[in-house]
């Protein structure tokens, strides 16, 4: 092998580095800037099909892969969040999606002013500047944008460069004569080469990289696009082992629309090249494939979308159903949200840690109110109930902090950072409410024991501290779900007014003691009980407390 050939592929392999690696720092840019819009889309998720078509090819726009979106999306059905029909939707806008990046690639044979090889340095400079000494956040991810843009397309500039002084060389020829003249060598060629480099943005790119140089023909180019749309799903398939049967349905759905569209397209294809051989053999140009690559995505999921349903049907032919998948309880459903599919998105990951925090604060509630009924009415049930209860907190506290810390290392905004702090902190926060509930419940069943029983002012003084701790927690629960600034100031009226009631029926019961009128034992336990009592609703104040930071952001 000459040292021109090594060169020319040590150039090519480089090319594709700097390729993937702009494609990769230009989205996670287009992630931090989308922010909040990336939430809300989550939200349009649940809706009907048609905006499910539509949030996939945004997503998709956005993260640059339709491999990752179907993993997210495979994710997503898998934690519960979607229905498989919803997910269908999500899917064929996935693969209308990635044809941005084909679209972009042949950006160089729009015209000498619009090839992004002449502009892209100076992308890379402006963006480097503004990364470097700007303090705004949002400038910092423009910058991000341009440099992973210009990154991009000098690596595809590379790879052009590799294969130029090549374009004669009988091989090409030949290979692409092979792959044209055979619909499934074309087809088998692209999926293959999609799958081994799990992305079909890249593989796509690669294609069009080649067919710049002029060694490409539309019959070759046709077969090839379509090979690479199957090799997209290996991805997905691959994420879906593991995960529950209506996940690998949705892993399914994706291969099935994509193979489906492909056979469809091949045929009529395959007729048209039969018919006009010249238009078969001619070279095709990079905006050729991206103009091919659009209207297949486009044409399947038109054609494919009205069948949805039977897709679905379909699914459940090849991955049936044994019912093994009960009711969840409320620890197994909130650790099934937290799927590491999901992290493919960091702000759609954000977004879940967020819900599923809120759904442990509910569960944690439910039991602090258990062991208020329970110390009030020596209730043994409920006194087992809620130490059972407890462990399962303890354990969701470990899985959601775990969670917390992979989203943590994922490429954030500042306010998204500062969000995941306060959520850990939350999470500890929820957790020592869960301890003090528990202590409740030890105090009951000391109470029981002990044929322990309050006086009747005893037990009205702690039936009114407690709803006034419950409606504290009730706020702070509120507080995080809506982000409202009304609901952390209830919390927080709430916390002193638990203070202020706290302090005013220990110095009575004191008072109490000393005169007689109380049992020594029954008087310990009430005062321990207002200590616990005062120390959740602190804990209600400081979940509120996050919130209220955020807020003055």
């Amino acid at each position: 092998m000459s040292m021109q050939i090594i060169q020319a592929l040590f150039s090519f392999i480089g090319g594709l580095g700097m390729f993937l690696y702009g494609m990769n720092i230009m989205a996670d840019g287009l992630q931090k800037a989308a922010g909040n819009k990336m939430k809300k889309l989550l939200g349009i998720l649940t809706n009907n099909r048609i905006m499910g078509v539509l949030v996939g090819c945004i997503v998709t726009a956005i993260i640059q892969s339709s491999s990752a979106t179907t993993v997210m999306v495979v994710g997503f059905v898998n934690a519960g969040i979607i229905n498989l029909t919803q997910a269908v939707g999500v899917i064929m806008g996935a693969n209308i999606g990635t044809t941005i990046t084909s679209w972009l690639v042949s950006m160089k044979e729009w015209g000498a002013f619009l090839n992004p090889e002449f502009f892209s340095p100076l992308l890379i400079g402006i963006g480097a500047f503004v990364m470097i000494f700007s303090k705004k956040t949002s400038k910092k991810q423009v910058g991000e944008i341009f440099v992973g843009f210009g990154i991009l397309f000098i690596g595809l500039g590379l790879m052009s460069g590799a294969i130029e002084p090549f374009r004669d060389a009988p091989i090409f020829a030949k290979a692409f004569t092979v792959l044209g003249k055979n619909p499934f060598f074309g087809i088998l060629a692209g999926a293959a080469v999609t799958a081994l480099l799990q992305s079909s943005s890249a593989s796509v790119g690669i294609l069009q990289t080649l067919a710049a140089n002029g060694v490409v023909t539309w019959n070759s180019a046709v077969y090839i696009t379509l090979g690479q749309n199957i090799g997209t799903c290996v991805t997905a398939l691959i994420s879906s082992a593991g995960a529950n049967k209506t996940a690998k349905r949705a892993a399914a759905i994706h291969l099935m629309f994509n193979v489906l569209g492909a056979v469809l397209f091949g045929i009529i294809m395959f007729i048209v090249f039969v018919v006009n051989p010249a238009f078969a053999d001619g070279a095709v140009n990079s905006v050729g494939i991206s103009v091919f690559h659009t209207i297949f995505n486009i044409t399947n999921t038109v054609v494919l979308f009205p069948f949805a349903n039977k897709l679905v049907k379909l699914s459940g032919i090849f991955i049936r159903d044994h019912q093994e998948e009960d009711v969840l309880d409320e620890e197994e459903d909130i650790l099934r949200h937290l799927d590491k599919r999901i992290l493919e998105s960091p702000t759609f990951a954000v977004q879940t840690a967020v819900s599923e925090v809120l759904q442990m604060a509910k569960v944690t509630y439910n039991n602090v109110e258990d062991a208020f009924k329970a110390a009030l009415d020596n209730d043994e049930a409920r006194i087992s109930a809620v130490f059972k209860e407890e462990e399962s907190i303890d354990r969701l506290a470990k899985k959601l902090s775990n969670y917390l810390v992979k989203i943590n290392n994922l490429s954030l905004t500042d306010s998204q950072h500062t969000l995941l702090n306060h959520l850990f902190y939350t999470v500890s926060d929820i957790e020592r409410m869960g301890d003090h509930a528990e202590n409740i419940a030890e105090l009951a069943q000391f109470k029981v024991k002990n044929n322990i029983h309050f006086s009747d002012a005893a037990q009205q003084e702690l039936e009114g501290i407690m709803t006034y701790v419950t409606n504290s927690l009730d706020y702070a629960i509120k507080a995080r779900s809506e982000m409202s600034w009304e609901a952390v100031q209830k919390a927080k009226e709430y916390e002193d007014l638990v203070d202020y009631v706290e302090s005013e029926l220990r110095e009575k019961h004191i008072d109490r003691l000393a005169k007689n009128l109380c049992k020594p034992s029954s008087g310990v336990v009430f005062l321990d009980l207002l200590s616990n009592l005062e120390r959740i609703s602190d804990h209600a104040d400081n979940i509120a407390g996050y919130v209220k930071k955020e807020l003055k952001k």
